[in-house]
């Protein structure tokens, strides 16, 4: 397995001690040694490597399942990304992805402005430079903000045989609130009751096989 940002590293070192095979891959040479350190207290060498997934070579056919959570809208060139991932990945390998979404009423990459997210890319640009300064272009920007069209279309292009968004991948007796119960299986009846429904949750989610 294979996962796209690893951050501090706790996925890498629960697979560690869990026997399973994962390399992690960090943008941040520095996240990466802080990553390796935590393992490290945690009694594991986790397998994190410093590298780029718009440059760093993943190799072909190498990844049964690849994650990518929280990480593709801080990728400038993401479309890039996207196809080093399917590469990667084996015949019927699965991606996870999660991201931003572009109307969802709160975005974690600035909850405190509602529909953050749906300000053009050059004003959210120069809004975080305004409270953050110039670095934050470096240094944590969330270049893009994602649409689920956007995103099944992308993938669909790239070669993705199956992609499964957040309404396909939930089944309704899984979930507690009867509320959410019903909404969630009149999403599974109704395409535009979906469709509303993911515009505006939020993140983006998909499951994607090659």
């Amino acid at each position: 397995m294979l996962e796209v940002g690893t951050g501090m590293g706790w996925v890498p070192t629960i697979a560690k001690k869990r026997g399973l095979q994962l390399r992690g891959l960090e943008i941040s040479p520095v996240l990466a040694e802080a990553a390796r350190e935590y393992g490290r207290e945690q009694g594991y060498e986790p397998d994190i490597v410093a590298g780029n997934v718009e440059t760093y070579d993943l190799g072909e056919n190498v990844y049964d399942v690849v994650i990518a959570n929280s990480v593709f809208e801080h990728v400038e060139d993401w479309p890039s990304g996207l196809v080093r991932l399917h590469r990667a990945l084996k015949p019927g390998g699965a991606l996870f992805f999660e991201s931003t979404n572009k109307f969802a009423g709160l975005s974690g990459e600035y909850p405190a402005m509602p529909f953050y997210g749906a300000l053009p890319d050059g004003l959210r640009y120069k809004f975080r430079m305004m409270l953050h300064g110039a670095d934050i272009m470096k240094n944590g920007i969330d270049f893009h903000q994602f649409s689920y069209p956007l995103l099944r279309r992308t993938f669909q292009e790239i070669g993705f045989s199956q992609c499964y968004d957040r309404v396909q991948l939930v089944k309704p007796e899984e979930v507690r609130s009867s509320l959410r119960r019903k909404v969630l299986s009149f999403c599974k009846e109704n395409g535009m009751a979906k469709g509303v429904v993911l515009t505006f949750f939020e993140a983006t989610t998909f499951v994607c096989l090659k």
